[in-house]
């Protein structure tokens, strides 16, 4: 007997599928030579801190006195719920797996995880915990779940040993996550009394969004002066814009620049025109699909997540979490029975030999997302599920349609007297090709009908305008920046769904772990963010939330960098795991030495020196009572009898550390502090002293 441990139920099934008749067992599936059990997803998961370093505290409550924590060896247990404890469907499961694994007849066991490095680490845990024996370990692996590709890779079974490396990096993310996680969200949340989610990845994603709002928040806008030109030319507005921009105190010289380019006119200097070929844009890759879905139908990415997998267990689309929108060459077989079942519904379409669309160099373990050969019927279906499917399979069309889409683009120069140079882009379709079945943004102008040497009617007016903010970041741009937070946005939105940009930057950075998160876990982490109140979505929007304003700048105040850059690094080196040039040990090793560094700043920063949320940390000096630290303050626990001596844990930029409020209770000031910031952004130096129940500033003479 073969045992097939699938990640999922649903899994099981299709696989099920894919082999013939089999009978329904307690947990498992029979027939053919095969069992097929599987898993809930994470029947596993790493033992908490105090399995490692047991609280002194009673009720295993959070203590800095058992963190840092960094296990000698990582420990996997089965999962628990909200109550900690084991859930009872759980623990059956696993149960069952065991008896499987070590039945007398099962000769080979297979891993059924999902086609990724999640996947791979899911059953690969089960498996070890459950097998008390050595037995001969193999992979399925399963780029689409339709029957056909199951009875293709049931035949071509690999050593479960090949896929080692991409193991150790599952492994890795996963010890590694746990160690930035479990550490520095239990330390900021007992700095603080609020819980803090501090993660890898999670936190240098609210920060990108609390910048950007930051920015448009504080901007201040700055009028100034354009000069405009709407004239019309043989029926047809030509719209000149000059390079030059005057200040709000120019308008005189403004209206003279006008005068002078109407006075000279305009002329037309030069003009091309070539017939050329449009090409479609890129196959899908998760989060180009995304990007798209959440641009048209204003879908979340969690949303169009589920949608998307749910489309691909029913067998009708691809492996969905690949951040590829290229094809393996070796797929071209696999892709023309796709496109002939395609062209019996009457879409034109073939093969295509194109570097654009089959890249072997840009492909890192998944192709794009495509459509399978299995066709949905008619109203099989629901609304959502159908905008999804369809956006993918009119790319797929789009992408090998025969008909070629022709165009006419012209290229105009206005010369407007010795003043200024004007270019002027505009397109005309000759024959839609691919534009038929596929969405295509027209941006480019009707241009007048005019030869070299023609005159061009100009009236530039004087325009009052003002500078505009940055952009909130919506699900498009934001995917773009976690894809490769190293490049210009501008340069981003211009590389992102155009057939024929040149994408080398991404995937490079993609391959060296230069992104935010990968496809397969950036869509659940955005969404815990939003979950915990850190950033809100409406539309296709995202904006900062006070939670996530509290989270980013209680991390700046305890000097806690979880920034792009260290992200960045730590993803680097997780390649450098997958690529078998760092150890799993060595890669976990870095992060502790990260995250130890935090710890011994809070023995040698006295900055950093504030105590832990409800601490006590003196004697209120007006009426004797405790004095307590609060989450933005120090303040007298007899509030509620009416006592309001309270002083904030920041005062103008300056953290006031428990050494400086215990000299201001003791000696009624404190020494002069020469690092205070003004509202204006100005530093400045004062004492702090105790008058009347207050603190207040002192300013020497």
């Amino acid at each position: 007997m073969t045992l097939i441990v699938a990640e999922k139920p649903s899994l099981a099934r299709n696989i099920a599928a894919g082999i013939g008749t089999m009978q329904r067992r307690s947990g498992y599936l029979e027939g053919e030579g095969y069992l097929i059990t599987w898993a809930f997803g994470h029947l596993f998961g790493l033992a908490d801190v105090e399995a490692y370093q047991p609280a002194e505290e009673a009720n295993n409550r959070w203590t800095l006195k058992n963190l840092p924590c960094f296990p000698k060896e990582f420990r996997y247990e089965l999962r628990r719920g909200p109550d900690k404890q084991v859930d009872d469907g759980v623990r059956k499961q696993f149960e069952i797996i065991t008896a499987l694994c070590n039945r007398p007849d099962v000769t080979c066991i297979v891993n059924a995880g999902d086609a990724d490095r999640e996947g791979e680490i899911i059953v690969r845990t089960c498996v070890k915990k459950a097998l008390r024996e050595d037995k001969p370990l193999l992979r399925l692996w399963l780029p689409d779940q339709t029957p056909e590709t199951v009875r293709a890779a049931l035949a071509d079974l690999k050593p479960e040993s090949s896929y080692d490396l991409l193991a150790a990096e599952g492994y890795a993310r996963t010890y590694i996550d746990w160690l930035y996680g479990v550490n520095l969200t239990r330390y900021a949340t007992l700095k603080t009394g609020t819980l803090l989610r501090v993660g890898r990845v999670i936190v240098p994603i609210v920060r990108a969004i609390y910048d950007r709002d930051l920015s448009i928040r504080n901007f201040v806008p700055e009028p100034y002066f354009a000069l405009v030109s709407k004239a019309q030319t043989n029926g047809e507005t030509v719209e000149l814009v000059s390079k030059r921009r005057f200040t709000k105190d120019q308008r005189d010289q403004a209206q003279a620049a006008a005068d002078a380019l109407n006075a000279a006119g305009g002329v037309v200097t030069a003009k091309k025109s070539k017939k050329d070929t449009l090409s479609p844009g890129k196959l899908y890759s998760l989060s180009t699909l995304q990007n798209v879905l959440g641009k048209k139908y204003k879908m979340s990415m969690a949303d169009s997540l589920e949608i998307i997998q749910g489309l691909y267990e029913k067998g009708y689309l691809t492996y969905p979490r690949t951040n590829s929108e290229y094809l393996a060459t070796a797929e071209k077989d696999k892709i023309a029975k796709i496109l002939s079942q395609v062209g019996k519904m009457g879409y034109p379409v073939r093969l295509k030999e194109s570097k654009q669309i089959f890249d072997d160099s840009k492909i890192e373990s998944h192709s794009a997302l495509t459509p399978t050969y299995r066709i949905p019927e008619k109203n099989a279906l629901g609304e959502r599920e159908t905008q999804v499917y369809a956006t993918v399979f009119r790319r797929f069309v789009a992408v090998f349609c025969s008909e070629e889409c022709k165009v006419e683009r012209t290229e105009m120069t206005v010369a407007v007297g010795d003043e200024e140079t004007f270019t002027l882009k505009g397109m005309v379709m000759l024959e839609p090709g691919f534009t038929r079945y596929d969405d295509y943004n027209r941006k480019d102008k009707v241009l007048p009908n005019l030869s070299v040497g023609d005159r061009v009617n100009v009236d530039f007016q004087v325009t009052e305008k003002e500078t505009t903010p940055p952009r909130h970041y919506t699900i498009e741009t934001l995917n773009n920046y976690l894809k490769n937070p190293f490049r210009e946005e501008k340069a981003a939105a211009e590389a992102g769904d155009d057939g024929i940009a040149d994408d080398s930057e991404d995937y490079r950075a993609v391959f060296e772990g230069l992104e935010l998160g990968t496809e397969a876990t950036r869509t659940g982490i955005i969404d815990n963010a939003r979950k915990s109140g850190y950033i809100a979505l409406k539309k296709d929007v995202y904006s900062i939330l006070p939670g996530g304003e509290f989270l980013i700048e209680s991390l700046e105040q305890l000097k806690i960098r979880m920034d792009k850059h260290k992200t960045c690094e730590m993803g680097q080196a997780l390649k450098k795991v997958y690529h078998g040039q760092m150890t799993v040990e060595q890669s976990v090793e870095m992060a502790e030495e990260e995250i130890a560094g935090v710890f011994r700043r809070e023995v040698t920063d006295p900055l950093l020196d504030i105590g832990c949320f409800g601490d006590q940390v003196g004697v209120c000096p007006l009426c004797g009572r405790p004095l307590i630290r609060g989450k933005y303050s120090y303040g007298c626990s007899g509030y509620r009898e009416g006592c309001t001596f309270r002083v904030g844990l920041r005062i103008c930029g300056r953290t006031i550390t428990l050494p400086l409020l215990r000299q201001i209770l003791s000696d009624g000031q404190s020494e002069p502090i020469t690092d205070f910031v003004s509202k204006a952004g100005k530093p400045f130096t004062a004492r702090l002293v105790l008058k009347d129940g207050r603190v207040e500033f002192l300013f020497d003479r």
